[in-house]
């Protein structure tokens, strides 16, 4: 699918990796609904490309909210042919603490925020793009999943968004067998250490470290470069149900 004239929904879309997603299929051509949390940000954002974005704020684990995104796109573009779920959250916390175990309120949001809102997402977007004229191939569409590393090597703390991420990795090939009667296609990225907004709020010295645990090349992971994996897989009608590990051959250590 050739990005040019096409919809994209991206969630997370205002900061680090969905915006630098957002930034390289608006410069591919497509029109881009940018969904996220954080009203100013994805606002700012939109009002930079007035005539090609339209901005969604949206919590993705309430559903209402969820319908009204999609709704929003169908309603502003016509259709949706490419959804890219970059919205998440983190945590640290053991499960075994000093004074409690792991707080299991803090273990739904993120599970929520990282496995619920995609798949919420995912259904209700699929249900357009089931809609859209199929192109030679009979695909009607492309979902891309933003899973992590630490679905396959969850550190110490990572108890919680471990499990969302490797539910997302679990869930891509029977998704895509769902959805491939739609001509719909699904994959998901696992990106490794990268250079995002959150990063840049840990110590320099902290930084350094982390690049240089990386086996090569020997840096943070640049989110222009998973935008640049989202756009080839958008491209290749052959890559479906697929999961790529996006991380310079790191393999995260215990802790």
């Amino acid at each position: 699918m050739d990005p040019k004239g096409k919809v994209a929904v991206v969630t997370g879309g205002a900061s680090g990796l969905g915006k630098a997603t957002v930034l390289r299929l608006l410069g591919k051509g497509a029109r881009v609904v940018i969904v996220d949390y954080d009203g100013d940000a994805g606002q700012a954002l939109a009002a930079e490309y007035p005539d090609a974005t339209a901005f969604a704020k949206c919590n993705v684990t309430v559903t209402e909210e969820v319908t009204a995104a999609v709704e929003l796109a169908v309603a502003k573009f016509g259709q949706i042919d490419i959804l890219v779920n970059c919205a998440g959250i983190g945590s640290a916390e053991r499960t075994l603490g000093r004074e409690a175990p792991h707080d299991m309120e803090r273990f739904k949001v993120v599970v929520a925020v990282n496995l619920f809102g995609a798949f919420d997402m995912s259904r209700q977007a699929a249900f357009k793009m089931a809609q859209n004229v199929p192109d030679v191939d009979g695909g009607r569409g492309v979902i891309v999943m933003t899973g992590s590393v630490a679905a396959f090597d969850g550190q110490i703390g990572q108890v919680a968004y471990s499990a969302s991420k490797a539910a997302l990795v679990g869930m891509t090939l029977p998704l895509a067998r769902d959805l491939s009667s739609a001509g719909i296609r699904v994959c998901t990225i696992c990106p490794g250490i990268f250079d995002t907004p959150l990063l840049a709020l840990v110590q320099d010295d902290v930084r350094a470290r982390l690049a240089q645990s990386v086996p090569f090349p020997k840096r943070l992971g640049q989110p222009d470069e998973f935008a640049h994996l989202v756009e080839h897989i958008v491209s290749n009608a052959y890559l479906n149900g697929e999961i790529i590990r996006l991380d310079g051959a790191i393999r995260m250590a215990p802790k």
